[in-house]
């Protein structure tokens, strides 16, 4: 089943500058491995060295937080969008 994912303007340049990539995934993880197969250098972005998705990094599959669904076992269906934000922080009072 085809899925959109959404690639966030700082991770673009490690997806070739693409603002969406279009896998076959049953569920996030699948997806976003397969990502990563599609552009490596996305890896060390959105994984740490344990293998596991970085705290930083937010997954929602169309509105909803994957961290309040099943996580990346999340299942998805066929036309579904899944978008990663990256948290930012910063700035100065």
């Amino acid at each position: 089943m085809a899925v959109t994912i959404t690639i966030p303007t700082a991770l673009r340049q490690y997806a070739a500058g693409k603002a969406t990539v279009v896998l076959e995934a049953d569920n996030v993880g699948a997806l976003l491995r397969g990502l990563v197969e599609q552009h490596p250098t996305l890896g060390k972005h959105l994984f740490g060295e344990d293998g596991r998705l970085r705290s930083f990094v937010n997954v929602y599959v169309g509105d909803e937080d994957i961290r309040y669904l099943a996580g990346e076992a999340t299942p998805l269906q066929a036309g579904e969008t899944v978008s990663i934000i990256p948290a930012i922080a910063g700035g100065t009072r």
